[in-house]
């Protein structure tokens, strides 16, 4: 088993910055996105800011930083800043979600207006 979250995904998608520990563990998708599913916020943004640092960068799929994202933003509704990370990174990875980045956006500005 993986200590850490980022050390799972490390595992399993390859680091831009480091180098991939040789684990001897069975990496299967799967497995990695049970414990995304319910890992702790601190946790998921740990990993997304160890392997996807500049936002444009890193080995993690799209739709796992989508999916991570989200599972930060119900656990933690209330934080502009976070909603305009997520939605840097919708933008980013658009246009399909483009519209979902912008309600966000409109989301953390409300928030701090109010």
């Amino acid at each position: 088993m993986h200590s850490t979250l980022v050390e799972h995904a490390r595992c399993l998608y390859g680091d831009e910055y480091r180098s991939t520990p040789e684990c001897g563990l069975e990496h299967q998708e799967h497995y990695f996105v049970e414990e995304l599913t319910f890992a702790d916020a601190d946790s998921i943004l740990a990993m997304l800011r160890e392997l996807c640092p500049h936002v444009v960068d890193g080995r993690l799929p799209v739709w796992v930083r989508n999916l991570a994202y989200r599972l930060v933003l119900l656990q933690r509704p209330d934080e502009p800043a976070l909603m305009r990370e997520a939605a840097e990174n919708l933008w980013l990875h658009g246009p399909d979600w483009d519209h979902i980045a912008a309600d966000l956006k409109s989301q953390a500005d409300a928030l701090e207006a109010g």
